[in-house]
C-alpha cells in the first residue's frame, strides 16, 4: 500500500492507493496555520487513522509546496513559509518510525499523471499547475526529473518570453524579488490583476474573467484580458517546447479548469515554437485535483 500526503498552506489530504492504483481512502484536514509541530501531528494522525482503518501500513509520500535543499537537507523554497528552514523529512521519518519521501507538489502533480494519467503512454511530460502561484514538474520515463539543485520544472520564475515594451515597463513585481516572472503574469491572480491595471475593476476571480471573455460587447475587456493571457501563456510554454520538446504538456491548477483555453493555445503556440509543425499536445489532467496527492503515493513507484 502506498499513502500519499498532500501538505498545502490551508488542508492536508492523505489517499491510499493499492499496488494497481487503486484509491482505498482519502481524508482531508485543516492545516494548523503557522504551528510546524501541529503540522508533523496532523500527518502523523491521518497516517495511523488510515492504516488503523484498513489494516496495514504503507510507503509514505508527501508532496510540498517547496523543495529540500541538497546543501542543507533543510525545506526551501516554500510559499508555506512555516516549512522553510526545517527538517521535514527527517521529522517526519522519526514520527512515523519509517523512512519517508518528500519532493514538490508540481513534482508529484507531473509523477501521477505520467504513471497512470493523461500522460501515462508519454516518456517526458511537463506537468504545470496554474493556480495561485505557476509552477512545474517534469516526469521521464515516468520518474521526476529534479536536477542537480533539485530545481528542474521552476518554470515560473523565468522571465516572460518575448516581452513587448509595455511587459517591460510595468513588469509586476514577484515575491522572490525579481519582477516579470512568468508567475506574475500567469497565475489566477495574476490575470486579475492584469484585468484590473486596464480597466481599474476587480472581478471576483481567473475563471470569472475567462467565462466574461466569451459574452456580449460588454466584456470587451474581459475578452482582451484573457487574449493577452493565451498569448503570455503560449509564449511561456514555446519556451519550454523549444528546450525540453515534451511529448506531452499537461495544465493543473485553477486556470487549467478553462475547458476553451486548450483550444486556443494550440493555435497560439505555433507562432512562437521553433519548429515547422507543432503538434505538442495540451490536455486537461486526467486526475484532476488528486493528481498531486497520488503523485506523493507514486514517489514510492512500482517494484
Amino acid at each position: 500500500m502506498r499513502i500519499g500526503i498532500d501538505l498545502g498552506g490551508t488542508k492536508i489530504e492523505i489517499l491510499a492507493l493499492d499496488d494497481k492504483g487503486r484509491e482505498l481512502v482519502r481524508r482531508r484536514v485543516p492545516t494548523p496555520k503557522g504551528d510546524y509541530a501541529g503540522t508533523i501531528e496532523a500527518i502523523a494522525g491521518l497516517v495511523a487513522g488510515v492504516e488503523a482503518e484498513l489494516g496495514r501500513t504503507g510507503t509514505v509520500g508527501v508532496g510540498i509546496p517547496g523543495a529540500v535543499s541538497p546543501a542543507t537537507g533543510l525545506v526551501k523554497n516554500a510559499n508555506s513559509v512555516v516549512l522553510i528552514g526545517k527538517p521535514l523529512d527527517q521529522d517526519l521519518a522519526a514520527r512515523l518510525g519509517r523512512p519517508v519521501r518528500l519532493d514538490n507538489d508540481a513534482n508529484c502533480f507531473a509523477l501521477s499523471e505520467a504513471v497512470d494519467g493523461a500522460g501515462r503512454d508519454a516518456e517526458v511530460v511537463f506537468g504545470v499547475i496554474l493556480g495561485t502561484g505557476v509552477g512545474a514538474g517534469i516526469a521521464v520515463g515516468r520518474r521526476i526529473l529534479r536536477g542537480r539543485h533539485l530545481i528542474a520544472g521552476e518554470w515560473g520564475h523565468n522571465p516572460l518570453p518575448w516581452p513587448s515594451v509595455e511587459e517591460v515597463v510595468r513588469a509586476p513585481a514577484c515575491y522572490c524579488g525579481r519582477r516579470g516572472c512568468i508567475e506574475t503574469w500567469l497565475s489566477g491572480p495574476g490575470l486579475a490583476a492584469d484585468f484590473a491595471r486596464a480597466t481599474g475593476r476587480r472581478l471576483a476571480s481567473a475563471e470569472i474573467i475567462a467565462e466574461a471573455a466569451g459574452t456580449d460587447d460588454a466584456a470587451a475587456p474581459a475578452r482582451a484580458a484573457y487574449r493577452a493571457y493565451v498569448d503570455r501563456l503560449a509564449r511561456a510554454l514555446a519556451h519550454v517546447v523549444n528546450i525540453l520538446d515534451p511529448d506531452v504538456v499537461l495544465l493543473g491548477g485553477g486556470m487549467g479548469k478553462i475547458d476553451r483555453l486548450y483550444g486556443d493555445l494550440a493555435e497560439a503556440m505555433r507562432t512562437y515554437v521553433f519548429s515547422d509543425i507543432v503538434t505538442t499536445p495540451v490536455l486537461p489532467p486526467l486526475h484532476g485535483d488528486s493528481s498531486g496527492v497520488r503523485g506523493a503515493a507514486w514517489l514510492w513507484p512500482p517494484a
